[in-house]
């Protein structure tokens, strides 16, 4: 019998979010360059202390920034945040041109960018373990923030959905 992990995977549905990074460029705007990228794969992981994790592909780029910095933000998108996702969930080229026209805000405790959405987090890595063909993160949660209920952007069956509430 075959293993179909990914298959399977597509009927379980999962919310969608931006994570941020950057790098410290000499010579940039604000001395950082920064990266935001799609994910479905944060989980909560402890509240006390407050910690989540995120599974990232080795030998990504974003990975790296990331590993580099030890800080990044989480942007919760709401259904109307498909176009966002989309736009950061392609080549690093293409999320470079969409950082320059999305609207985003430094975080006050990472300076890494939050998107607009349901809710938003601050985080500071904590640890890291090998996982397959990934690499868990798990982040220490600085600041968090939510805004006005909105009905959330879910991943099911490969595909963006909005998802409508009760």
């Amino acid at each position: 019998m075959e293993l179909d992990l990914r298959t399977v995977m597509r009927h379980f549905a999962t919310g969608v979010g931006v994570v941020s990074t950057w790098t410290e460029t000499p010579g940039g705007p604000d001395g950082r360059r920064h990266d935001a990228i799609t994910v479905n794969s944060l989980v909560p992981v402890s509240f006390d202390p407050p910690l989540v994790s995120l599974s990232l592909r080795h030998g990504s780029a974003f990975l790296a920034d990331l590993l580099a910095s030890g800080r990044w933000g989480v942007s919760i998108l709401a259904a109307d945040g498909a176009e966002t996702a989309r736009r950061l969930a392609g080549s690093r080229e293409s999320r470079t041109e969409a950082l320059a026209e999305l609207p985003a805000v430094p975080g006050p405790r990472t300076g890494a960018l939050l998107f607009d959405g349901s809710g938003w987090m601050e985080c500071a890595l904590a640890d890291s373990f090998t996982v397959g063909d990934h690499l868990m993160v798990i982040g220490t949660v600085l600041a968090t923030g939510v805004r006005a209920p909105q009905d959330p952007l879910v991943f099911l069956h490969g595909a963006l959905t909005p998802a409508i509430g009760p």
